[in-house]
């Protein structure tokens, strides 16, 4: 079931449902649109939506450089307030803070603030990921380097910078489980890991063999803290333990027939994954031990399928334990999809 759409003002490639309580509503979508000609340019937007059951309503829009990746801070005991990271074309971090527009003083016009800017390279940023206690930030770039940023109140600082790939990083992890331990995908087909309380960081391991194309997407499963999934451009979702990260779990992985961009687990079921397959639209998958099976798909994108996200919150009280909604965004055709699967029951 659809429950809205909208089209943006720039190539859509990000969308982030915010999960912090009383902004569950919130919906940001981000874009990034290459002006080609003499001078080349990368302008980008942040659009923030009120979903519900009814509509789907943009009430803000900050204009950015072309945004390649953004993320809401985690939710934790020392998290007091919604925070919205934005990895750009320029080299740079920014991080806004959600205004509650039930504060006084405080409207819609207003409802970013940003509270940390650092410029981190004069390459571009590609991918970011917040550590568990939202203090520090994780960046891919698009030299092969990986930069981590420390977020403190009056100031934001490098903690560390090294070269960990060959080619562009478009995916860069931290472990939920393990915050000392940063994972990391590239162009070059490699998918790493880094330990972090080493300086330069040091690789825990690489692996070279498994992805035929480059690693898009990285992501630990929420509710195993041995089980984390790879996206590439080779059409995989591949499934790895941890404990024996060599080799994919089993060599378990499915083909989406197309490449695998983004992967977000689901907050509250087990197993359940929202895959954007780039040329393929998007798909539900379920794993279950060692199976692993679309359960739905989405095909009413007419471009690129990048950005998709779970809705964290109940959509209303008689309806709260039987769906959920998701939101889906497109490349070229600059759309915005928000809609209840079929197959999930939570």
């Amino acid at each position: 079931m659809d429950v809205g759409h909208c089209y943006l003002d720039g190539n859509a490639d990000v969308v982030e449902f915010c999960p912090h309580n009383s902004f569950h509503n919130v919906l940001a979508a981000s874009t990034y649109t290459l002006q080609e000609g003499d001078q080349p340019s990368r302008s980008g937007s942040i659009s923030l939506f009120n979903v519900d059951m009814g509509q789907v309503s943009l009430f803000y829009r900050l204009k950015t450089a072309g945004i390649f990746d953004m993320k809401w801070n985690p939710v934790g005991d020392n998290v007091t307030s919604p925070l919205l990271a934005q990895a750009d074309a320029d080299g740079c971090l920014r991080v806004h803070h959600l205004q509650d527009s039930t504060d006084s003083g405080t409207d819609v016009g207003n409802a970013l603030k940003e509270v940390h800017n650092i410029k981190v390279s004069s390459s571009m940023c590609l991918c970011l990921d917040w550590n568990p206690s939202a203090t520090s930030i994780s960046l891919g770039l698009s030299n092969g380097s990986v930069s981590v940023i420390s977020l403190e109140e009056t100031k934001t600082s490098i903690l560390q910078e090294w070269k960990a790939h060959d080619f562009e990083v478009w995916a860069t992890t931290f472990d939920p489980d393990q915050p000392h331990i940063v994972y990391t995908g590239s162009d070059d087909c490699k998918f790493k890991g880094w330990d972090l309380r080493n300086s330069p960081s040091e690789t825990t391991f690489q692996n070279s063999k498994a992805h035929q194309m480059g690693v898009c997407c990285i992501a630990k499963s929420p509710h195993n803290p041995y089980t984390l999934y790879t996206g590439s451009y080779d059409e995989h979702l591949r499934i790895w333990d941890v404990r024996s990260i060599s080799r994919p779990v089993n060599e378990t992985s499915i083909n989406l027939g197309g490449g695998v961009w983004r992967i977000k687990n689901h907050s509250a079921v087990p197993g359940l994954i929202l895959a954007a397959c780039m040329h393929n639209g998007f798909a539900i998958v379920k794993v279950n031990e060692n199976e692993v099976k679309v359960v739905e798909t989405y095909d009413k994108h007419e471009s690129l399928a990048y950005g998709a996200d779970w809705y964290r919150g109940t959509l209303c009280e008689e309806e709260k334990r039987e769906k959920t909604i998701v939101a889906t965004c497109s490349f070229y055709d600059k759309l915005l999809r928000v809609w209840v699967p079929e197959s999930v029951k939570i």
